[in-house]
């Protein structure tokens, strides 16, 4: 027979995974069988898997329309892929991307979050729900917003994220609504229209939409806002490379990001954790969400780094082309965020251990715990059914580890505040 030519496509298929066209499938010695569930899992031709890290859990559909290749991904329950590329991201229950998505490392999606064609993802985290439509760059973002299937965030097809800039700085991420409220799924969502794009790093709250066809270039968190783009347009500059003309909006912006970062590793390992004591599989997956809520600290702490490492450069350019005009607060700011970088990413790593006020933290969990035991392991229905009380229980205590990230890190930035 002629899947015989590989005993790992041949023992899957004796598991009872479906694979129709058993020859056109890779399978690489790395992959552990083992971590490949036998139940309702398809895998259509050409498909490609890789890596001792993969795992793929029952009705997991792979390749319907195109190849898919996956790489060191966790694939949870009812995932479909639908063609592409997939490395290094953990996408749970009922998550699903179209035709030509390419999700490159450190991933998060969760339950139902879903795209449509020609997707390209890297260090993104959607929230339950949130969905794309086609032809999309949406890299280092965090989107949250909506409710449940048919009251979601939603982006519209032809959207980028503008994640790099001129000065080769990476320091960009954004922030689409928020942890603290945006895990209760209560809130608004929020839209970007197509043919649009966001300007990194950004924070954009609840209940905004910013129209079809704008680039936008600056936040607005209290949300609850048309965005239309009408702000009059800078006229033609200079340029010099290395030089900012403003960091208090960017620093501040990088600082909200890792702290809603840190408030969402910690609702993982104390509300996350509950519903994965089930199967071997099912912690895995959840240890591969972890892992890269990890990853994506780290690589938000180098990026500052970087952009803090910029800036005794920038102070010079700017004196050399503003002369006796430099304006002092601006090179203070400067020279404060290039100082004190060490001390700042000292005091990052001691603030991901914090776990926020206890009392709260305690008296939430319980509340958690009250309606798992009652409703079953589901998440999403627990958090739905969430009174409005134990709700703002939890989000005063997410909240509570933002400002406590947020104020330890302005400690060492006086100018700023």
């Amino acid at each position: 027979m002629g899947y015989n030519k590989n005993s790992l496509v041949t023992a899957l298929i004796e598991k009872g995974v479906k694979i129709p066209n058993p020859s056109s499938v890779e399978i690489s010695d790395e992959v552990n069988i083992n971590l490949i569930s036998s139940e309702d899992v398809t895998i259509h031709s050409g498909c490609k898997i890789f890596g001792k890290k993969t795992l793929i859990m029952s009705g997991v559909k792979l390749g319907s329309r195109s190849p898919v290749t996956i790489k060191n991904c966790q694939l949870g329950k009812n995932i479909e892929l639908k063609g592409g590329y997939f490395e290094g991201s953990t996408f749970l229950d009922s998550a699903n991307m179209g035709d030509g998505a390419e999700v490159r490392e450190g991933c998060l999606l969760e339950e139902e979050a879903n795209g449509a064609h020609t997707v390209g993802l890297k260090q993104t985290i959607l929230f339950p729900f949130v969905t794309l439509g086609s032809i999309i760059n949406f890299c280092d973002i965090l989107m949250a917003g909506g409710t449940d299937r048919k009251n979601h965030s939603e982006v519209g097809s032809s959207y980028i994220h503008f994640n790099y800039n001129p000065n080769q700085d990476k320091a960009t991420a954004s922030l689409i609504g928020d942890v603290a409220y945006g895990v209760m799924l209560n809130q608004p969502p929020i839209f970007l229209g197509g043919q649009g794009g966001l300007v990194g790093p950004s924070r954009i709250g609840y209940k905004t939409v910013i129209a079809a066809g704008v680039i936008y270039r600056g936040d607005c968190p209290q949300g609850h806002t048309l965005l239309m783009g009408k702000k009059h347009q800078k006229e033609d500059m200079d340029f010099y490379p290395g030089l900012y003309w403003r960091v208090k909006t960017r620093v501040i912006n990088c600082i909200e990001y890792i702290a809603n970062i840190i408030a969402l590793r910690q609702w993982y390992l104390n509300v996350r954790s509950t519903f994965y004591q089930g199967s071997d599989m099912e912690k895995l997956l959840y240890e591969g969400a972890v892992e890269k809520l990890d990853l994506i600290f780290n690589e938000r702490i180098k990026r500052f780094k970087q952009l803090a490492n910029k800036m005794e450069i920038s102070i010079e350019l700017y004196k050399s082309v503003m002369g006796n005009k430099a304006v002092n607060e601006l090179i203070i700011q400067k020279r404060e965020f290039f100082e004190n970088i060490q001390k700042i990413e000292s005091s990052f790593n001691e603030c991901l251990a914090n776990s926020g006020e206890e009392k709260k933290r305690v008296e939430f969990l319980k509340s958690i715990n009250d309606i798992y035991k009652k409703t079953g392991k589901d998440y999403i229905n627990v958090i739905q059914n969430l009174n409005e009380y134990s709700r703002k229980v939890g989000t005063s205590w997410l909240l509570s580890i933002v400002k406590n990230t947020r104020n330890t890190i302005l400690n060492y930035l006086p100018s700023f505040n």
